[in-house]
């Protein structure tokens, strides 16, 4: 009967703890520390459009040059835009993209935007129906059209109070198209005489795809959790190729490429 009573005192006595016990947990589960789990930290990724205005307040339009064909010796001669201007510096681009992590992301963009070319240049060979021993003074003018697909890649640095600065690379393709090229002529006197006579033709431009790059640094805003406003510096450099005159025996004219260095402002929105 010992053993019949000590099980009885073992039970009445845990009855008499437990209640205790339990109401000692609910107070510490009740003084727990609250943790959240942020919605970035399980994040692996987000897409985003954007979209971007560009003004190039700066382009290096390189060395281009005009090959004036000599009819009567079946040549052609090398001469330099002695004053070359390139205008219109302004570009729309729109894109898409995927956040991998928080530092890098990467995304295809899509650029236009148009030119205005001006140049001069003096010939040492007479301009046509001129006599010997004349030069030739010849202004070009021609606007142009341009189309860039870019891929392109970004490291964000660090976000602090809402600002992400970034660096960028991006390589690509542009298709450069060329709208006739008007030509004026006037004949500059030198060992002979001119007759005073100013002539003037055209030529259809030529169009071709260039191989382009680019390099960016700029810093983002956080307008909200799924917007944000992008500011910054691009530089993109598109190789040199035809202006305009095909085939022999006609006058040519090409492009030493154009490197541009824009400020750049537009607006990043994740849509996944």
């Amino acid at each position: 009967m010992n053993w019949r009573n000590g099980i009885c005192g073992i039970v009445v006595g845990a009855g008499l703890f437990l209640p205790g016990f339990a109401a000692a947990n609910d107070e510490d589960l009740l003084d727990a520390p609250e943790i959240t789990i942020s919605p970035e930290a399980n994040d692996g990724g987000s897409l985003y459009l954007r979209g971007d205005i560009g003004y190039s307040g700066w382009l290096d339009e390189g060395d281009p040059f005009y090959r004036n064909f000599d009819s009567g010796t079946g040549s052609y001669s090398n001469v330099p835009f002695d004053s070359a201007r390139f205008d219109k510096p302004v570009s729309g681009t729109v894109g898409l993209g995927y956040r991998f992590s928080d530092v890098f992301r990467a995304d295809l963009t899509a650029e236009y935007f148009e030119g205005r070319f001006d140049g001069s240049s003096l010939s040492a060979d007479p301009c046509v129906g001129e006599g010997a021993g004349t030069s030739c003074s010849l202004s070009h003018s021609a606007n142009f059209s341009a189309l860039g697909l870019m891929a392109n890649g970004y490291v964000d640095l660090a976000t602090l109070a809402g600002f992400t600065p970034y660096v960028g690379a991006g390589i690509g393709a542009t298709h450069i198209d060329w709208n006739t090229v008007h030509e004026s002529s006037a004949c500059v006197a030198g060992g002979g005489a001119c007759s005073g006579a100013t002539g003037g033709t055209s030529y259809v431009g030529r169009d071709s795809w260039r191989f382009t790059y680019a390099v960016m640094a700029g810093v983002s805003y956080d307008i909200s959790d799924r917007l944000k406003f992008d500011i910054g510096y691009r530089y993109s450099h598109i190789a040199d190729g035809d202006m305009f005159g095909s085939g022999s025996g006609v006058a040519k004219g090409y492009d030493d490429g154009l490197s541009r260095h824009e400020i750049r402002a537009g607006l990043r929105f994740a849509i996944w």
